[in-house]
């Protein structure tokens, strides 16, 4: 009987799914040794070139969170967008574009803010979020969910970190976060250069 009820179960994502539990287990952990974890493996900043340490963090900052509202309010989204981008361009592409978009929002942040420490998948989420304002791309046409995607989420974000506020929130991590998502969407998109003509399609009168 459990086993039928777990056989209707569809692990239907899963590189989004994986990445939510890997980031709750991290919340958990650090919540066990009692934010040493955040500080130590799951957030990034700046240290020295030759602590192998820096580089790992430049991927694992964003399964840290800082607590479970911290969590919830990045998941819910990136469980909403996530699924439906995964099984448009596959699991490998997604997890490219996690890895990606984590290390060069990581590498962004030791540049110009190396004393600030940086954690969340707030970056990922808005990666994602760009990047499904390209689920209806068309040739030659430039879609209306991007241009209001791009207004509400990535101009929202610049006007917030000029305004200064400090609400612990990483704009920038944002806003790359979502120009990494409108790069990946472009991309993916784009259309494909038409070949020449083979020698067996040749057109009439060559020879």
């Amino acid at each position: 009987m459990i086993k039928k009820i777990l056989a209707k179960f569809q692990y239907n994502a899963p590189v989004i799914l994986t990445f939510t539990l890997i980031a709750l287990l991290a919340l958990l952990i650090n919540n066990l040794t009692n934010g040493w974890a955040n500080l130590y493996i799951f957030s990034v900043y700046r240290t020295k070139l030759l602590n192998p340490m820096q580089y790992v963090r430049l991927f694992t900052h964003v399964i840290g969170h800082a607590d479970y509202a911290h969590l919830i309010n990045n998941f819910t989204m990136i469980l909403l967008v996530g699924p439906m981008l995964e099984e448009k361009y596959g699991s490998k592409v997604i997890l490219k574009m996690i890895l990606f978009t984590a290390c060069i929002t990581g590498i962004i942040q030791i540049v110009f803010f190396p004393n600030v420490r940086l954690l969340g998948a707030s970056g990922i989420l808005f990666m994602l979020i760009l990047l499904s304002s390209f689920a209806n791309f068309r040739k030659g046409r430039i879609p209306l969910t991007l241009v209001f995607v791009a207004v509400i989420y990535l101009a929202g974000e610049i006007v917030a970190g000029l305004s200064n506020s400090d609400d612990n929130v990483s704009h920038l991590a944002h806003i790359i976060g979502g120009l990494c998502g409108t790069a990946f969407g472009w991309f993916m998109t784009k259309p494909k250069a038409e070949t020449p003509a083979s020698a067996d399609t040749a057109l009439p009168g060559m020879k």
